[in-house]
């Protein structure tokens, strides 16, 4: 019996664990940047006041909410020995994923069709800096998207199971940071006109 594969094995977890949470960091110190940008710009004379999110931002964030819940009945399934719970609610955070994403774009339809604009000549700075906010999440969604994806397809090579779930654990407290992210990100908006 090796000893020192379990000690690699658990150094290996760790330093997996600890660069996740420093790209963690790093997304949090951009996103606090972003927000702090525009809570100054809030000063401007050209801020528009009048503003309201649409629904689809709202109804959104009910979306991604129950895609973390998903995503954490799916490991606590898998680390059950009940794979096919895991499958289904690894789908169905797949699916509600891609239905925030959806909402997402409408809701930047909804924007457009109220007469105000994102870029060009007819923006404002209040619109841009909704659409730089949002679409910067939507960049971290897609890199959340892909982990799912990548979850989902080691979930049916039948990599997970209890003892061996480092890759199932790091993609859920990605996701859940996405989330979370979101989450702050609409409240920030919805208050903070």
């Amino acid at each position: 019996m090796d000893l020192t594969q379990g000690t690699d094995k658990s150094k290996f977890a760790r330093a997996k664990k600890m660069m996740l949470w420093f790209g963690i960091i790093s997304m949090v110190m951009t996103f606090a940047g972003l927000t702090s940008a525009y809570v100054v710009s809030k000063n401007r004379p050209d801020w528009l006041t009048g503003f309201d999110l649409p629904n689809a931002f709202i109804w959104s964030t009910f979306v991604i909410v129950g895609s973390s819940i998903a995503f954490f009945l799916a490991k606590r399934s898998i680390a059950a020995s009940k794979p096919k719970n895991g499958t289904a609610f690894l789908l169905g955070t797949l699916i509600l994923a891609l239905l925030f994403v959806a909402l997402q774009f409408k809701g930047f339809n909804d924007i457009v069709s109220q007469g105000y604009y994102f870029t060009g000549s007819e923006s404002t700075i209040t619109t841009s800096f909704i659409y730089v906010l949002v679409l910067v999440h939507l960049a971290h969604l897609a890199g959340g998207l892909i982990v799912l994806l990548v979850v989902i397809y080691n979930h049916f090579k039948q990599r997970y199971r209890p003892g061996q779930m480092l890759g199932i654990e790091l993609g859920a407290t990605f996701w859940h940071f996405v989330d979370i992210l979101w989450v702050y990100l609409f409240l920030f908006l919805y208050f903070f006109r």
